[in-house]
């Protein structure tokens, strides 16, 4: 993707900070980020003077003034958090459903070309039907659940009602480098790693048999750019296909970093689900196919977090 003006809301924050990483050198970029759980940290190492940042929050800023001339839309900008939506539920409705329709009608005015949203699995909640497809029916178990629900719902209607063509991503358990492990949405990687090297005990909950999709973020960003290429619209799982049990995710992070710490295991927490695993063959039909190489991306991100401790 060349020569395009591109907005990323949430651009500062894990996932945001990666597309725009992919895209600034080429393109227009644009970042909207009020800085609440991104930081401008995660950017440091780019030419930002290749980059437009907005620290401003996506529910305040006049948007159409940014989307102006805009060809894309990449929506990442949410309350992520499924602990804080539960405390805070107006907050989250404000920042997840009232932003994300704002984004949308001010891409619908601008006459944006396409926005992509945002989504998690987390609509899925419970469910005992493996591979999950994105037919599946709802079945949210939090607020943030409900929050991304909705803002499919809202890009399903800005599509049909006033042809501003949108694509949501449900992404799974997205892992890699610069991903804050004291975040609410850190997958269980990140959060291993920096027990293991701080020598701490590491906490699995319930038998650790539970399994999830794990997904290095490299390839959502790949998702987020095909999603834009594509002429299709509509919902996708992003994962990768496969799944692995908790329990043998620690050992493998164990024997990568090189210490073999005794882990402990507590009860189980309310809302959380057995099994997780992505049906991707809807995804593939934009071109996206990951490959394998767990290992190798488990290695690269604990590479990263090495030589972050390195530098504290």
């Amino acid at each position: 993707m060349k020569n395009k003006k591109i907005i990323v809301t949430g651009g500062l924050g894990f996932i945001g900070s990666h597309l725009i990483e992919s895209l600034y050198e080429n393109n227009n970029t644009v970042i909207i980020d009020d800085q609440s759980t991104g930081h401008i940290q995660n950017i440091k190492d780019f030419n930002s003077s290749k980059i437009d940042i907005n620290l401003d929050d996506i529910t305040q800023i006049n948007l159409e003034n940014i989307f102006e001339g805009a060809d894309y839309i990449f929506h990442m900008a949410a309350m992520t958090s499924v602990t804080q939506s539960v405390i805070d539920p107006i907050r989250c409705n404000d920042i997840n459903i009232t932003g994300t329709l704002k984004v949308l009608e001010a891409a619908r005015k601008c006459e944006v070309k396409k926005v992509i949203f945002s989504s998690s699995a987390a609509v899925y909640g419970e469910t005992e039907s493996l591979p999950i497809n994105e037919n599946i029916p709802f079945n949210p178990l939090s607020p943030y659940a409900v929050s991304k629900i909705t803002g499919e719902l809202y890009c399903d209607i800005y599509s049909e009602i006033y042809g501003l063509p949108t694509v949501s991503l449900r992404y799974f358990n997205v892992f890699g480098p610069r991903q804050d492990p004291r975040s609410d949405y850190a997958s269980v990687i990140p959060i291993f790693v920096d027990k293991i090297f701080k020598n701490e005990t590491p906490v699995i909950y319930g038998d650790g048999e539970q399994t999830r999709d794990f997904v290095h973020v490299k390839k959502v960003v790949e998702a987020n750019i095909l999603s834009a290429k594509s002429h299709k619209t509509g919902v996708f799982n992003i994962g990768q296909g496969k799944n692995i049990p908790i329990n043998q995710l620690l050992k493998i992070v164990q024997n990568v970093i090189g210490k073999d710490i005794k882990s402990r295991y507590e009860e189980l927490r309310a809302g959380e689900i057995k099994h997780s695993l992505a049906d991707i063959s809807k995804a593939i039909a934009i071109g996206y196919i990951p490959k394998n190489g767990f290992r190798e991306e488990l290695e690269e991100t604990i590479e990263w977090f090495k030589s972050k401790k390195s530098e504290s």
